[in-house]
């Protein structure tokens, strides 16, 4: 696992810091792009207990993201955040690669 020029916010690494303290174990928010959504393009997050082989490690503070090697070309030099408004609580990518996105932020398009 290496390094790369993506980012986790101190709001994301705060979250995952109290998840896994709720949880009682260590636990990683994993990151990926897959074909979707209603823009071309979908984020999904999943929180995992271990890395794969092929992922790239994000960690800021003691929590750690991870990305697959497919999803990192189309993520680079995005920030892993999360925001807590009235609307809700969730995880976000920030992406300077998505041209356009649909009002849930979830799906985008390059």
């Amino acid at each position: 696992m290496m390094t790369t020029d993506l980012s986790l916010s101190p709001a994301a690494a705060a979250r995952l810091k109290a998840i896994s303290q709720a949880e009682g174990r260590p636990l990683m928010l994993r990151v990926a792009v897959e074909g979707g959504g209603c823009s071309g393009f979908q984020y999904q997050f999943d929180l995992v207990d271990e890395a794969q082989e092929d992922d790239l490690k994000v960690e800021r503070d003691g929590a750690a993201a991870l990305v697959d090697v497919i999803s990192l070309a189309l993520l680079k030099g995005s920030e892993i955040d999360f925001v807590d408004q009235l609307a809700g609580a969730e995880f976000r990518i920030r992406n300077p690669n998505a041209k356009s996105s649909c009002g849930c932020g979830v799906s985008f398009s390059i």
